[in-house]
């Protein structure tokens, strides 16, 4: 896993740098522990959101897309490109496929299920290209836990 310098920020972020519209979209996610630690660590794969309706990150996230990822209520500390990316309108049998094909990827610990159990949509995302990054306090105070920052249908538009 790579840390980003001052260079590994630029390159980070080069499909936003003159691009219009950029190729790519830019998000912020906030992950709380223990996720954030496996997430930064490699051993979790996938990153996954859970709502009862259809909020970002369902419907907004495509494969490529870079996602800054910021500890709850902390900075921002490193960042991971989405591989790939699957949207579920959860019933029962969609329920057992997320289970049995993300279980191991999400590392879910006791209780991730149970918590999510009201749940009506789920975006799944394959976690690659992971960075850790030097800690950068941004001006988020609201409780969503995805952001999109940049869009790339709306390059304009920047979504804070």
């Amino acid at each position: 896993m790579e840390v980003a310098t001052a260079g590994g920020w630029r390159a980070l972020l080069a499909p936003f740098d003159r691009q219009t519209p950029p190729p790519v979209s830019l998000h912020l996610a906030v992950l709380v522990e223990p996720y954030l630690g496996f997430l930064l660590e490699g051993r979790k794969t996938v990153e996954s959101r859970f709502s009862v309706r259809a909020t970002p990150p369902y419907g907004c996230v495509n494969s490529r897309d870079v996602v800054l990822v910021k500890k709850s209520g902390g900075p921002i500390v490193g960042a991971f490109t989405a591989a790939s990316v699957w949207y579920y309108r959860l019933d029962p049998a969609s329920w057992d496929d997320v289970r049995q094909d993300f279980a191991a990827g999400l590392c879910a610990q006791d209780g991730f299920w149970e918590e999510r159990a009201a749940a009506s949509f789920a975006t799944m995302m394959r976690i690659a290209d992971v960075r850790r990054l030097p800690a950068v306090k941004v001006p988020k105070r609201d409780r969503r836990g995805w952001v999109v920052l940049s869009d790339r249908r709306q390059p304009e538009r920047l979504l804070w």
